[in-house]
């Protein structure tokens, strides 16, 4: 898909304000509502917008600790590789998760209300994955720049 200047207009002013109404881009953009509508359906069809969400405060919501736990799995088979990914993603405790090359297989991005809620994690849930051969924690002190804004120019 071929996007051009305006399409990454809309991409930019709708990742800062997702609620922004087709009128009121229509004037920042300096076209037409139906236009905007358009532009906007196309890149949703095609995938570049994948929908769109409400960015909370996890602190104001008691979720204090972040921590980002790298996994490293016994073995690299098809089967293991699967079992993990599949287990993985059924763990709302589990917000983000990659898959990366070097000494860790994964690292995930996990949220909890304390030290107890993530010991329980790690003990009920986390190694309950037969695949897993080792993993170790790393605890985030302070968030300095969280978010998935891609600017355009």
């Amino acid at each position: 898909m071929n996007l051009d200047k305006n399409d990454f207009k809309i991409l930019n002013l709708l990742q800062t304000d997702s609620k922004m109404t087709n009128k009121q881009l229509s004037l920042e953009l300096n076209l037409s509502s139906t236009a905007v509508f358009e532009r906007i359906k196309k890149l949703e069809k095609s995938g570049i917008i994948k929908g769109y969400t409400a960015v909370v405060d996890r602190r104001l919501l008691g979720r204090e600790l972040m921590v980002f736990t790298h996994v490293k799995l016994e073995r690299h088979s098809k089967q293991n590789i699967a079992d993990f990914e599949s287990q993985i993603t059924g763990f709302d405790e589990v917000h983000e998760c990659y898959h990366v090359s070097g000494d860790s297989d994964y690292i995930l991005k996990m949220t909890f209300r304390d030290m107890d809620e993530y010991r329980d994690f790690i003990v009920s849930k986390l190694t309950s994955i037969p695949s897993i051969g080792s993993t170790y924690s790393i605890f985030v002190i302070n968030e300095l720049k969280s978010g998935s804004v891609y600017k355009f120019d």
